[in-house]
Order: structure tokens, then C-alpha cells, then sequence
């Protein structure tokens, strides 16, 4: 016995359709901006000799614009390792 009902409105399966198409255009855009992403990193390490993995936290900084709390995260990183593994 299947839990799915599947609608019996012509009106409300075709209001199910039309939500796939655009949650499928949804993921088209987030894939080619995600191809961008890819493109300018390549371009940034082939032109500056940035490594990909840097340039791709300085953006994610740049974005959330929180490099204090970042830093302030590397500190405390930093001062349970040097009590830990020291």
C-alpha cells in the first residue's frame, strides 16, 4: 500500500508539472553559476598563481562579509591545538 496520493485534478497535476519545470530551471541556473564559479577560479589561479582552495575562501569572506568571526575561529582553532597536541 503506497502513502502517494496522486491528485485527481487535471488543474492540480498540471500545478505539480509547472512547480517541476521551475524548480528544474531553478537547478539549471544554480549549475551554469556554479560552472562561472569553477571558470573564474581557473582564471584567477592561471593569471595570479592563487591557489583555487584560497581564492575560493577569500569569496566565501567577501560574500558572508565576516572575516572577524573567521579570524576569530582560526585563533581559538589555533589555541586548542597548541594546548592538545603539544
Amino acid at each position: 500500500m503506497s502513502n502517494v496520493i496522486v491528485p485527481s485534478s487535471p488543474e492540480d497535476r498540471k500545478k505539480i508539472l509547472d512547480a517541476l519545470v521551475e524548480i528544474s530551471n531553478s537547478l539549471t541556473r544554480i549549475e551554469a553559476e556554479r560552472d562561472l564559479i569553477k571558470d573564474i577560479l581557473t582564471t584567477v589561479e592561471d593569471k595570479f598563481e592563487l591557489p583555487k582552495k584560497y581564492t575560493r575562501k577569500l569569496a566565501k569572506i567577501y560574500h558572508k562579509q565576516n572575516f572577524t568571526e573567521v579570524q576569530q575561529e582560526q585563533d581559538d582553532v589555533e589555541t586548542l591545538y597548541e594546548s592538545v597536541a603539544k
